[in-house]
C-alpha cells in the first residue's frame, strides 16, 4: 500500500528551501523529511500531542510546534547531554545560553578551556553539547569523535561556528515554549504511557539501525535499542503514528509481522548520495 504519492516520495527534497529550527546539526537529522511530516499530519485530524520520542536533534517536532501543527509538542532524548540543551533553551536559562554562543571566543585554546572546565551545570553541560556539535567531526557527540580538522573550506572549526544564527534559533524556540515540553528518558518507556492515547500522534525515528553493519555505534552514545520491542510496542498505539528506519531487511520483517504499511522513500545524505529509507504506519485513513 502507498503512503504518499509515489511520485512525490522520488523527488529528493532540496533541505535550503526548509527553515532549520534546531540548533544540531545532527547525524541522521530529519530535515529532508520536513514537508512529508507535513503531508502525512495534514491529512489527519490536528494532534492534541505530537510525541517524537527520540528527539535528538528534533527538527520534525520543533517544525510542528512553530507550525502549529499539533496543540503541544513533547520531545523526549536519553541522552544526557543533548537532554541538557533542550532543558535550558526551554527555561529562563535559554537566554544565558544564546549571549554564551555569542561571546564565545573560538579558538583550539578557548575550545580547550571549555571542555577542561569542571562546571556541570545543566546549563553548562548545554554549551559544552552545542561546541562540541558545532566543532567535532560530522557533529558527532558519542564517545571517539573529535575535532574536526581542515573544516569547510578550510575555516576549521569555525566551519560550523555560527553564533548569530544559533542565538537566534534558541531565542526563537523559547519564544514558542509553551507549545514544547521535554522528558529526560526512553523512548519506548514514553511510547508506552502514551498507548491508550486517541489524540497522541508519534513520530518515531530511532538514531539506531537494525542493520548488521550498525553505524550508529560511531554516531551516538545511546545506540543500542531492540527493534523487536519497539515494533511489537507500537503495534499497540491507538493512535497514528509514522515511524522511519533504514530500508533494511529486518525491518521490512518487522514491518510485515506486525501488519505495518511501509514505503521507501528517497533522500539525499550528508555526502550528497542518494539513498532509501523506509516509512512505516499503522494509519490507513490519508493513504492514497
Amino acid at each position: 500500500m502507498k503512503l504518499f504519492d509515489i511520485k512525490t516520495l522520488n523527488e529528493v527534497v532540496n533541505i535550503s528551501t526548509i527553515p532549520h529550527r534546531s540548533p544540531f546539526r545532527y547525524p541522521g537529522g530529519k530535515t529532508w523529511l520536513v514537508p512529508r511530516i507535513r503531508e502525512w499530519l495534514f491529512g489527519i485530524e490536528k494532534p492534541a500531542l505530537f510525541i517524537e520520542p527520540f528527539a535528538g536533534g528534533a527538527i520534525v517536532g520543533l517544525s510542528v510546534a512553530f507550525e502549529n501543527l499539533a496543540s503541544q509538542v513533547l520531545l523526549v532524548e536519553k541522552d544526557e547531554e543533548v537532554s541538557a540543551v533542550w532543558k535550558t533553551i526551554l527555561s529562563e536559562d535559554a537566554e544565558w545560553l544564546a549571549n554564551q554562543i555569542l561571546s564565545f571566543d573560538l579558538s583550539h585554546d578557548s575550545v580547550k578551556k571549555e571542555l577542561e572546565a569542571s562546571d556541570s551545570s545543566t546549563k553548562q553541560v548545554a554549551f559544552k553539547t552545542i561546541l562540541k556539535n558545532r566543532i567535532y567531526h560530522g557533529g558527532i557527540l558519542a564517545p571517539g569523535s573529535g575535532l574536526m580538522k581542515n573544516g569547510e573550506n578550510g575555516k576549521g572549526l569555525l566551519s560550523r561556528w555560527y553564533p548569530a544564527t544559533l542565538a537566534g534559533r534558541i531565542r526563537n524556540i523559547f519564544k514558542i515554549k509553551s507549545r514544547i515540553k521535554f522528558i529526560q528518558g526512553d523512548g519506548i518507556a514514553v511510547i508506552r504511557s502514551f498507548l491508550d492515547n486517541k489524540s497522541a500522534t508519534f513520530f518515531i525515528d530511532p538514531p539506531y539501525t537494525a542493520s548488521r553493519n550498525n553505524p550508529g555505534k560511531r554516531l551516538y552514545t545511546h545506540h543500542e535499542l531492540n527493534h523487536e520491542d519497539l515494533f511489537k510496542v507500537s503495534s499497540d498505539i491507538v493512535g497514528h503514528f509514522l515511524m522511519t528506519y533504514d530500508n533494511d531487511p529486518e525491518i521490512v520483517r518487522l514491518s510485515e509481522k506486525h501488519r505495518f504499511v511501509f514505503q521507501s522513500i528517497t533522500m539525499k545524505n550528508t555526502h550528497h548520495s542518494k539513498k532509501s529509507e523506509l516509512l512505516i504506519s499503522n494509519d490507513l485513513a490519508w493513504i492514497h
